[in-house]
């Protein structure tokens, strides 16, 4: 099959095009004809192997997956002697994190893990882009336990994971402020934000302490910034470490932040899938680009400049 390949750490000419093995399917497993994938934050860093300690999880001296790939859409092209949910011919997606391997022409994934049928009405490349960004939402929104009426501003609310968290709570009816580009307000609206912020015309901190949660989904603000937007008793968040792996420290030390380490989960795949079928959240696609051009599409991620997703069309 054909497969993007990276067989040392580096920057996006790393990754060539090449005829790998298909995948052995176990008896808990679904072999799975992928039509569409993304190129997200997540493979840039095990990619490049940044921060380097990443390669205590993805091997020191060089990778121990050499296709990448977290996300995944397609068809059920065989099954495990295990697997009783999917059957061939079904229509999945779903999220791959530490195997990896969704960026070729067949994947396989354990049923156990994060995957679902395709809603009805949906196309593979429009479901591909929609569980990195909302896996990692619901697991931040979930340590903040933000409850319906409440209030939180979400900073980044362009990105991959920014975009879902908008979203994602609007449909539990919590109150959203949203920081995002000059350019972007109108999309941010459209997301569902009740209030944007356009950080480039004025101090997204100066709001006040009015937040139950300040969520910062690209890593570029601070606790030490943000702290005075929170209400007694608010918590801050952060997608990344911090300058000096400071949200991780102050994680242990503060009640009021907190760095959770998501885990996949069947339930959280569920609720995805629930939110996608009822147009609750739809994935935020900003680029596609045929697999042939993965190297490219590596390229446009690593600007910083995407607006949600880039989707990687196999098929």
């Amino acid at each position: 099959m054909k497969a993007a390949v990276h067989a040392r750490y580096g920057p996006p000419d790393v990754v060539r095009i090449a005829e790998v093995d298909e995948p052995a399917v176990g008896d808990g497993d679904v072999l799975v004809r992928v039509h569409a994938t993304t190129v997200n934050r997540t493979d840039c860093a095990y990619r490049a192997a940044r921060p380097f300690v990443m390669r205590l999880a993805s091997g020191l001296r060089r990778p121990r997956r050499t296709v990448l790939g977290t996300e995944f859409a397609g068809v059920v092209e065989a099954v495990g002697e295990r697997v009783e949910r999917f059957g061939v011919g079904d229509r999945v997606f779903g999220y791959n994190e530490g195997p990896f391997g969704t960026h070729a022409e067949y994947v396989a994934v354990p049923e156990k893990r994060m995957i679902a049928t395709v809603p009805e009405g949906l196309s593979f490349e429009e479901v591909a882009p929609g569980t990195e960004g909302s896996h990692y939402a619901l697991g931040f929104l979930r340590s903040a336990k933000v409850a319906e009426g409440q209030h939180v501003l979400v900073y980044g609310a362009t990105g991959g994971i920014g975009s879902a968290a908008v979203q994602l709570l609007k449909a539990k009816g919590i109150q959203v402020t949203a920081v995002c580009g000059t350019g972007h307000m109108e999309l941010v609206r459209g997301l569902g934000a009740d209030r944007v912020v356009d950080y480039m015309k004025d101090d997204f901190t100066a709001d006040g302490p009015i937040h139950d949660a300040v969520f910062d989904a690209v890593g570029r603000s601070s606790f030490g910034r943000c702290k005075g937007l929170l209400k007694p008793g608010g918590v801050y968040l952060s997608s990344e470490p911090g300058r000096g792996g400071q949200n991780l420290l102050l994680a242990m030390s503060s009640r009021r932040v907190r760095f959770p380490f998501t885990v996949e989960r069947a339930e959280a795949m569920r609720e995805i899938r629930e939110l996608i079928a009822s147009g609750g959240f739809r994935p935020l696609i900003d680029r596609r680009y045929p697999l042939d051009e993965i190297v490219d599409a590596y390229r446009y991620v690593e600007t910083g400049q995407k607006l949600g997703n880039v989707v990687i069309s196999v098929r």
